[in-house]
């Protein structure tokens, strides 16, 4: 685990982006993935889940990777740990799965920073909190956003039915409308950090 209040960003121009076999989402809806959540809850308890924040810059500015699904539609790469799974090693699996290519040589080095963001799903339910509600015992699913530090050349291979767009930070804050309660904070989260631009 990598720990400093610097993070080095390269410009985008810096890394490969090749694509992989289509990446497909095990649910239709938004409703088919809180019934899932919720048969997996009785088998297995609450999910917890990781996610990434990639960081890359343009323009001098930093840039956020995240994965579109369909036109509308963003998410940081991630996803749900297996039972027991260690958080690190589960996020270097996740992101291997998002958009590491399938040549075992060329799958980025993945150095996992710090935990920046635990967001809380108190029922099978879309709301999700950055805090879990006091009246709330058995919360429902455990979100946790790791800063991942890039190096300075990598290769991402992106599944055919999503795409990887670079996102300044300026369009994600305060735009709750187009990027969620979750992925419109991070600019906030971000900001005990200082970006270090390497050209």
């Amino acid at each position: 685990m990598v720990t400093s209040p610097v993070v080095n960003t390269y410009p985008l121009s810096s890394y490969t982006f090749g694509t992989k076999e289509p990446k497909m989402e095990k649910d239709s809806s938004v409703a088919d993935r809180l019934a899932r959540m919720k048969v997996n809850y009785t088998k297995e308890g609450m999910k917890t889940s990781v996610e990434a924040i990639l960081l890359v810059q343009e323009h001098n500015h930093p840039h956020i990777l995240l994965l579109q699904i369909g036109n509308t539609f963003c998410k940081l790469p991630g996803g749900r740990l297996k039972p027991g799974e260690n958080e690190i090693e589960g996020l270097k699996r996740k992101l291997t799965s998002k958009l590491g290519a399938n040549s075992p040589a060329m799958v980025p080095d993945w150095q996992i920073g710090e935990c920046v963001a635990m967001w809380w799903r108190p029922n099978f339910e879309t709301i999700m909190y950055p805090y879990c509600p006091p009246h709330i015992m058995k919360p429902k699913e455990c979100k946790k956003i790791f800063l991942v530090h890039l190096s300075e050349r990598e290769y991402f291979a992106v599944p055919k039915n999503l795409k990887l767009l670079a996102v300044p930070l300026f369009e994600l804050y305060d735009n709750v409308q187009r990027y969620g309660p979750v992925i419109s904070t991070i600019p906030q989260q971000l900001s005990r950090f200082q970006f270090n631009m390497i050209s």
